[in-house]
Order: C-alpha cells, then structure tokens, then sequence
C-alpha cells in the first residue's frame, strides 16, 4: 500500500496522509494533508478503512478536558496493516484489525484483565503524543499535531498505533464498520455483559439511545433480561431499541418518567445504565432502582461539577450500587473478538446502526448524528 510522500531539501522522504484536524475548539474540522512519522519498534502502521464519531472526539476538541490543539483526533478505526515495528510478533501486513485504547500491559489492572483502568490510562490516551520523549505521529510543516488519541488518532487515512491496541480479526468481517466495536459499542456491550453482569430473567433501564445505549440493549437481550427499558427523546432511537429487542420505550418528553417506570417494574429496577450524563436523569433513574440494584454511569456530564443527591443510609440498607464504567470494563483483545461473534450469530446486529460518510464530510456526519438522523456516524478515508 502506498503514500503520497513529501521529500524535505536533502532528499528525505515523509508518507502523506489525508486527516481531519481539530485546531479551535467549538470549530470545524479541517481536512488537510499533513506528514506521518516514522514507527518505533513496538508499533504498527494501519490504513484506517472506517473510523466511527463519538461524542468524546467533540468535547475533547471543545476542551471539556484538557488536551493540546491542534490535533487529530479519532478513536474507533479500523483497518488493515500496512508495516509493523521490528519487535512486532502477532501482527503481519495485511491484518485486519480493530484499534482500541492505549494500555500500559504492564500494570496491576493490566494484570487483572481491566486495561480500562490501566494506572497510566490518563496519559497514555490524553497525552496527545507519547510519554517517552514527547514525540508526535503527525506533524505539518515543522508543526507538531497531537497524535496517539486513546492511542490511536484515526480520522486519519493512516496512524500509528501501539501493536498491543490493535485486535486482529476475521478478514471476511466488513472491516469498514468495524471501528465503533473499539469504543461505543463495546463500552455499551460490556457495560452490560462485564460491568454489571445482568443476569437471566432481569429488569434493565437504559436511558439515552444513541451507540452505547442501543449496544447496552442489544447486549441484554444476549444477557436473557425479561425487561429492558429505553428512554430516550427521539422517536427513531425508539424504534431502534424496539427492532433491537427492548421490551418497552418511554419518551421522557411527552411522558412523566417516575410515572413510567414504575408502571414497568414496580418494584424497582434490578440495573439501570445512564449514557446520558445528565444528573436529573440520573436522579430518576436512582430513585427507581430496587434493592440490591446497581446502576452503570458512563455519560459524560456538561460540567465537571455535576453531581447528583444519595442518602447513605438508604443506600447501605437497599444494597443499591452505583458504579462509573470506563469502556464497559472490557479487555478489546478478548471482547471485540466476543462481539463479533455474536455479530456473526445475528445477535449483535451493530451495522443496522451505523451510516457512513467520506471523511471530508466530518462536519456534516457529526450534524446528522447530533440531530438523531442517524445514530452512528462512521467516516471512511
């Protein structure tokens, strides 16, 4: 596979790429060609065939958290190998892989199968370049661009990736819309099937239908819940969970709630998962857990502020838990593998979510998306 490659005053050669570049917060994207750098000896070069967007990619551009611009962001690629490092063993030109986040491998959550929780999570992924010399993947004109986004930074026709975050899968999958199993979906999946471990004959409350909710209720329906509950403004993610396997979908807006809930699982709700991040949601969707209950959180709120109200002694004498979830707690190089599979059975039907779109209509995809015409976006280079 080759590059466009730009050759500098003595003659050396840069591979060229084509990727949407974050440079102002609450701006556009900007497609430009700018210069790939050279792999170190653990990494791995891949072609990006697909990358999906993802709310993290905007408020990560809009600096809800820290990072430094300009940079390419993108964080559910992928594609195909094009070279690997010189200490590369399980990968070979011309894999197909999935990218996920960066780990360390190394540390004692890495040990346990959590890598989601890995003790250098927070810099391997936002660091927007590596930690050893703070060297970049992307550079334009002597500028550095961030690089290495949850270890990736796939809106981009080609990265660079840590071979470790590259799950190697079957070559007969449509590779294209594969991308969003590394974050979204599998964050949606495992928050059901690994971080609260709904059992058979169980009542779930997902509020918010976009990617990680319709994942958490396809991934019930695996899970042999009895209930499973959607909430979510937009009529089309309505019928989306109902074709998805929902028992029930309520409309917050034309219907109160409480109201609704409890008409559903008078007793309270055995899980509840929150992607919306909103705390009166929240608020909600705590009140109606039943005891012994647990409740998922993994939407980002609008502020780092957000809080919601818990009585402690009703929670110590209910039992009730509530837990943050990074990623669904899942270990990529197993999970997406598992995904797949179910994928492959007919019971993990992701691709009836997803609409593409040239990566030059970044801007446009993310419109669509936000407007709810369609649930997810994926870009291809």
């Amino acid at each position: 596979m080759s590059h466009d490659v730009k050759s500098d005053s003595e003659g050396v050669k840069t591979p060229m790429v084509i990727a949407a570049v974050a440079r102002k917060p609450h701006s556009d994207f900007s497609i430009e060609d700018i210069e790939l750098g050279a792999m170190r000896p653990d990494e791995v070069r891949v072609k990006i065939l697909g990358v999906g967007v993802c709310h993290t990619d905007l408020v990560i551009r809009d600096q809800f958290m820290p990072y430094p611009l300009p940079a390419v962001l993108g964080h559910e690629g992928a594609g195909i190998v094009e070279a690997v490092g010189s200490d590369v063993v399980d990968l070979v030109p011309g894999d197909h892989v999935v990218l996920g986040f960066a780990h360390c491998g190394a540390c004692p959550r890495c040990d346990r199968g959590l890598p989601s929780y890995c003790l250098s999570f927070g810099a391997l992924n936002y660091a927007g370049k590596r930690l050893d010399d703070g060297s970049t993947a992307f550079s334009k004109d002597g500028e550095n661009l961030s690089s290495h986004f949850f270890g990736q930074s796939s809106f981009s026709s080609s990265t660079i990736v840590a071979a470790r975050n590259a799950v190697k899968v079957d070559a007969s999958l449509p590779i294209a819309l594969l991308g969003p199993l590394g974050c979204g979906f599998q964050t949606g999946a495992g928050s059901v099937m690994r971080s609260l471990a709904c059992t058979p004959g169980s009542s779930i409350a997902i509020f918010g239908g976009g990617p990680v909710g319709l994942a958490a209720v396809m991934a019930a329906v695996i899970r042999g819940c009895s209930t499973i509950i959607l909430v979510d403004p937009l009529e089309s993610r309505r019928d989306a969970a109902r074709d998805m396997g929902a028992t029930h979908v309520i409309d917050p807006v034309s219907t109160d709630l409480g109201e609704a809930l409890s008409a559903i699982a008078a007793d309270g709700l055995d899980y509840v998962l929150d992607t919306t991040g909103n705390e009166q949601v929240v608020q909600t969707a705590l009140a109606h857990l039943g005891n012994h209950g647990a409740m998922g959180l993994v939407g980002i709120p609008k502020s780092g502020e957000a809080a919601i109200s818990v009585n402690i002694a009703s929670l110590l004498v209910s039992g009730q838990r509530i837990m943050g979830i990074i990623e669904g707690d899942s270990d990529p190089q197993s999970f997406i593998p598992e995904l797949l599979d179910h994928f492959k059975a007919g019971r993990f039907p992701f691709d009836r979510l997803i609409k593409t779109f040239p990566l030059a209509e970044i801007n446009e995809a993310i419109a669509v998306q936000a407007r709810g015409d369609c649930v997810k976006a994926v870009l291809i280079p």
